[in-house]
């Protein structure tokens, strides 16, 4: 029988979200319906909200989250009711030539949940990622559960499922940072934060943060920056230049700017790779210097930090617990799910590393 919980939609591109009565099914075969704990604010819901990446209105936003599970639907085994779970933006299929080869983020098959959730009028919702977590309850593929240790907090699990996953796995996987290596960080959000992270426990021998937010370069250094550079102060490229004398070995641009994409190329020395973890709009080009490539200089994406998910969400839980990964201090404000709102604009404005919605606040 479905039920019926609140959420938040973006019913038009660009206009002020609603919290509202949305519909939730019944879990069907290979679905897990999902109590919600806690979900993490993120830009690209925000892009979602902007129209950015499709026009699928309305959509049910949220999906950096972690929650128990209530209810599964047939021949679910792998997660059960009352399991602790992050979400994953998609269940893979484990049988494609990705998935056998080891390289399931690239999986060419994957799945969500098949039953739409609606709202009261009857219109389906497209959940962001698959997964459309501002909502008390959501549905998704069992595939995207990943059970990990209850005892972490809900609030930090959930962010592991987007943004630090995308920033941390960017640095460890997709780069990868190796000991002693130089990295420059380009914005200093959350996931930024989390690649700097990254790059510190990979060992790197100098981490570079560059923003243009004072407080948040100060942030930077507590998750492992040796070096910060205020971009109002003058050129990034350049500073880094004259820090590294002649450029670093990883640059990662975690905004999703056509002008910060490029700077992270140029800022490269010979033989670097420019890691572009940001969502940048669809249709946008970039220019490079053609010439510097002559010096093996390379520019890739990242596709949520390479991630395996069953492997790395009790991995980086796991670093959490031992105080490798400073999660607590990711978290700007915890907020109720009818302040969302005000969340984007916050957001917009570039004011913090994240705001969590927590679902008992």
């Amino acid at each position: 029988m479905s039920i019926q919980v609140q959420g938040v939609v973006s019913t038009a591109k660009g206009e002020a979200v609603q919290l509202t009565t949305i519909t939730v099914p019944d879990p069907g075969p290979g679905e897990a319906l999902v109590r919600i704990q806690a979900c993490g604010v993120c830009h690209t819901d925000l892009h979602y909200r902007e129209g950015g990446i499709s026009d699928h209105f309305p959509f049910l936003l949220g999906h950096e989250a972690s929650g128990t599970v209530e209810a599964v639907g047939e021949g679910v085994t792998g997660v059960g009711p009352g399991d602790f779970v992050i979400l994953n933006w998609r269940a893979v299929c484990g049988q494609c030539r990705a998935c056998l080869r080891g390289e399931p983020w690239y999986c060419f098959d994957t799945h969500n949940a098949a039953a739409a959730m609606t709202l009261a009028d009857g219109r389906k919702l497209s959940p962001a990622l698959g997964i459309g977590a501002f909502a008390e309850q959501t549905l998704v593929h069992a595939g995207q559960c990943t059970k990990v240790d209850p005892a972490a907090e809900p609030a930090v699990a959930g962010l592991l499922g987007c943004g630090v996953m995308a920033g941390l796995g960017a640095a460890l996987n997709t780069a990868p940072v190796r000991r002693g290596q130089s990295v420059a960080v380009i914005g200093c959000g959350g996931v930024g934060l989390a690649a700097i992270n990254g790059a510190a426990i990979a060992g790197a021998g100098r981490i570079i943060a560059i923003d243009m937010n004072g407080t948040k370069l100060n942030l930077a250094k507590h998750f492992g920056a040796t070096d910060v550079i205020n971009a109002r102060d003058g050129d990034p490229v350049a500073q880094v230049m004259e820090l590294t004398k002649g450029g670093v070995h990883h640059s990662f641009e975690a905004i999703g700017l056509k002008q910060t994409a490029e700077q992270a190329f140029r800022m490269l020395n010979r033989g670097g790779t420019a890691n572009i973890i940001g969502m940048i709009p669809l249709g946008t080009k970039i220019e490079l210097d053609g010439f510097a490539f002559l010096g093996e200089r390379r520019i890739q994406g990242s596709l949520m930090g390479s991630n395996r998910f069953p492997v790395d969400m009790p991995r980086l839980v796991d670093f959490y617990m031992s105080g490798k990964l400073k999660l607590d201090d990711m978290i700007s404000r915890r907020i109720k799910l009818a302040d969302i709102n005000g969340a984007f604009e916050e957001l917009k404005r570039g004011e913090i590393a994240r705001s969590v919605i927590q679902f008992d606040a």
